[in-house]
């Protein structure tokens, strides 16, 4: 295991999320480094620090209890409240409105693995009190930043593979990565859907997994999920919403505006991190052996593409196109009224963006994004 500290995006935007008077809420997959990074922000403050976890007994009582006196006698004299896993806390929301709005010089940051506990409890009180931000894997722009584009691009392979946890960075051998792939796909991937969610059939919810590991790229029918599950057509909807607001799966809508024959009411799917989506179907095998490149390929540039929009806030509204006799287009971005199609090709062979999208949408700007120009398209 390598002792290396990656750098994160948000080390170098500290002036922008930690404000006085507001709550840093820091949210993304287990396992992506969440507390590393807060308690490597918060080392640098003179000022005096609180900090405690969720699953504290005491502090979730402190505030839960929405007593102001109580939670200013014992938070109110700090500069600086961090608190982790804070989706454990009921109501934490109110509580830390209550008490930034009587210490409106203190910084407040909270981290939580689970968006969908964690905005239950803390969207409406925080309204207007709050700075949210994600943070994913290591993003191969973080990865240039640090180390240059030759460094990522000798590891290309290997991110595709084995996806880009910070413990599977580190690690300095193909075993290493897939025995922390494997522990986090049994220990952690869904720790947040069983625990704060009442699933019947937890072994469904992998088999799912599976299905969406095979179908990147493609559209998803659920009729036909449910039918290879054997469960109710609500049931595999409600799970697709639990592995999203879990951060395990991103779900991207069809693009239409002119044609009456574009396919809009299917979704694609893809996974937060290729390393996660292999060690579901449990396959890690090089390049060279495999028949699903291209969907690796996808799934790679297009959550690369999400850290990226994400973390230089960069505003899109992200589709992929298709025609139902099946010309497509990867990845639209609708950007400030502006359209912008992105064709993945992991061959050099040449490619060409339909001709039905030039002409539907002719103002729009057409990219095909392939190993020669994709630093470009993700730094």
């Amino acid at each position: 295991m390598e002792n290396i500290w990656y750098d994160r995006y948000y080390e170098s935007d500290t002036s922008s999320i930690l404000k006085r008077g507001k709550v840093f809420v820091l949210t993304g997959p287990r396992r992506t480094g969440k507390t590393a990074l807060i308690n490597k922000l918060i080392s640098s403050n003179n000022g005096s620090i609180f900090s405690g976890t969720g699953d504290d007994m005491r502090l979730r009582e402190i505030l839960s209890s929405q007593y102001l006196q109580q939670i200013k006698s014992n938070l109110g004299a700090y500069d600086l409240v961090f608190i982790d896993e804070a989706q454990r806390i009921p109501e934490v929301g109110m509580g830390l409105k209550l008490l930034i709005d009587h210490s409106p010089e203190m910084v407040v940051i909270i981290t939580g693995s689970s968006s969908f506990s964690l905005s239950k409890y803390t969207g409406e009180p925080l309204t207007g009190r709050q700075i949210i931000r994600k943070l994913y894997p290591v993003s191969v722009l973080e990865i240039y930043n640090q180390f240059g584009g030759m460094y990522v691009q000798e590891r290309l392979e290997d991110l595709m593979i084995f996806g880009s946890y910070p413990e599977v960075l580190k690690s300095l051998n193909g075993e290493g990565k897939i025995e922390y792939l494997l522990t986090l796909r049994d220990s952690y991937l869904l720790k947040d859907v069983f625990e704060m969610e009442q699933v019947r059939y937890p072994s469904k919810v992998f088999d799912l997994l599976k299905l969406l590991a095979f179908q990147i790229g493609n559209e998803v029918s659920l009729n036909e999920l449910s039918n290879k599950l054997g469960i109710a057509k609500q049931s595999v909807e409600r799970y697709l919403e639990l592995l999203e607001k879990a951060f395990v799966i991103v779900k991207v809508n069809g693009f239409s505006r002119n044609l009456r024959n574009e396919v809009t009411k299917t979704a694609r799917y893809y996974f937060y991190d290729n390393g996660i989506r292999n060690a579901i179907i449990n396959n890690f095998n090089d390049l060279t052996t495999r028949n699903d490149t291209g969907m690796l390929w996808e799934n790679f540039l297009f959550i690369e593409r999400l850290k990226k929009q994400e973390y230089k806030r960069i505003f899109s509204t992200n589709y992929f196109w298709r025609t139902y006799d099946k010309k497509e287009i990867d990845l639209i971005e609708e950007r400030q009224g502006k359209l912008y199609a992105y064709e993945f090709k992991y061959s050099r062979s040449k490619a060409k963006i339909p001709l039905a999208w030039k002409a539907a949408y002719p103002d729009s700007e057409s990219y095909i994004i392939s190993r020669d120009n994709y630093l470009e398209f993700l730094t």
